[in-house]
Formats: structure tokens, sequence, C-alpha cells
């Protein structure tokens, strides 16, 4: 797997209502961020991240940490710097692992300040790449023989 090193750099939780409070409809969201890739070496690149969760009115979660990516930079970090974006494959890897790693600490944070869970985890998905016209997918075609 080209992700080397997964680091949590800061945690930051607030609740804005009080002890016991809580609205009659309550709707928990849950978005990460890649903030900035850069190059580190010939063979690594730095990508830097922030996990938030959201309780609307009621409070929030922010986990800020980098991800250090093992594999040949240049093609994300040019791409990183004329789109703002990930390719989609690299993207879902860096996505899983920023949820599968930052979700059990907002839980645990959540627990601390009174505040509910933020699970179950949201479904990841990437748009899928679109095909030229009269492009065959060969995986779902028929053989006839």
């Amino acid at each position: 797997m080209p992700i080397k090193s997964f680091e949590v750099v800061s945690i930051d939780a607030k609740r804005f209502s009080k002890m016991g409070e809580r609205p009659p409809q309550l709707r928990v969201e849950q978005n990460a961020t890649v903030t900035n890739i850069a190059t580190t070496s010939v063979k690594d690149a730095q990508i830097d991240f922030r996990f938030i969760v959201s309780y609307a009115n009621m409070g929030m979660i922010n986990v800020d940490g980098r991800i250090m990516w093992e594999g040949d930079p240049s093609p994300i970090v040019e791409q990183w710097s004329k789109t703002k974006k990930l390719p989609n494959d690299i993207a879902g890897m860096v996505l899983g692992a920023i949820f599968s790693n930052c979700l059990p600490i907002a839980v645990v944070v959540s627990r601390d300040i009174a505040l509910p869970p933020p699970i179950p985890p949201p479904q990841i998905q990437m748009p899928k790449e679109t095909r030229p016209p009269g492009a065959k997918d060969h995986k779902s075609s028929m053989e006839v023989a």
C-alpha cells in the first residue's frame, strides 16, 4: 500500500449546546478534505488533511493530520497544483485511511464532550470515469462461441 504513515497533528472539539440539551432532529455530518500536498523526497509526498464532524448547532470535532505517500509524487502533486483534486484511485485510498483512522478518534472525543457518536461511517463513492462514445466495456460484454 502506498500509504507509508498516518499522523494526527491536532484535535479540536467544542460543544455549543448545554449538557443534556438535545434538538428534536440532530444531523451529524462528516467530511474529510485534503488541504495540501507537497513533495518531501523523490519517492514521497506529504498529504495534509482535515477531518470534520459537524453537529449543526450542537458542536463540532476537527482532526488535522498528515499522510506520507510512498511512490512517485510528481503526478499527484501536479494534478493537485492544477485542480486541487487527487486522482480517483488515490483519493479513494487517502479518504479511506482518513475515515478509518479519524472516526475512532471522533467517537472517543464525542463521548468526552457529551455529543452523540458520529457513526455509522459514510459510504465513500468516487465518481466513475467516463468512457468515450462507442467504447465498450469488455467486462460486461457477453462472449458467444
